[in-house]
């Protein structure tokens, strides 16, 4: 009986001192918080439910309204995603933001549109986030 006291004690021990330190056990020390990234920017003339582009595109049309679709990993409590959208030597087009709270893979849409036509042309479009720019794709608006 005085050998399983002394083994008990020993444990106790053990995992009072690794307590005091901060050890935690292997399945608890998994990182539930990880850095989010912008992974993908998708343009097209459609959007689906999931707020996936369904048709995939860099040629526009004048009265095309024009989407993005950008997918984030990654998990946070909050995060900001903004879309700056510039044609030509960068005359600033329209500009919007998201704050998205990701736990995984995230998609958020951005879409502008312009009932009299866009004028033809090179544009930009360039996603930030928290404030850094994350990605840029370019695009055409072209003839009807």
């Amino acid at each position: 009986m005085h050998q399983l006291n002394r083994i008990s004690l020993a444990l106790l021990l053990m995992l009072v001192s690794a307590a005091c330190r901060g050890d935690k056990p292997a399945d608890m020390t998994a990182n539930t918080s990880t850095v989010v990234r912008v992974t993908d920017v998708t343009l097209g003339r459609a959007i689906g439910g999931d707020k996936a582009v369904t048709d995939k595109t860099d040629d526009f049309k004048p009265n095309d309204t024009i989407y993005a679709s950008v997918a984030t990993e990654g998990t946070a409590a909050s995060a900001s995603l903004r879309a700056r959208w510039t044609h030509g030597d960068g005359q600033v087009v329209d500009e919007s933001t998201r704050t998205i709270a990701p736990g995984g893979r995230t998609m958020t849409e951005f879409h502008i549109a312009k009932p009299d036509g866009w004028p033809l042309g090179n544009y930009q479009l360039e996603i930030f986030l928290d404030g850094r720019s994350a990605e840029t794709k370019k695009f055409e608006v072209k003839g009807s």
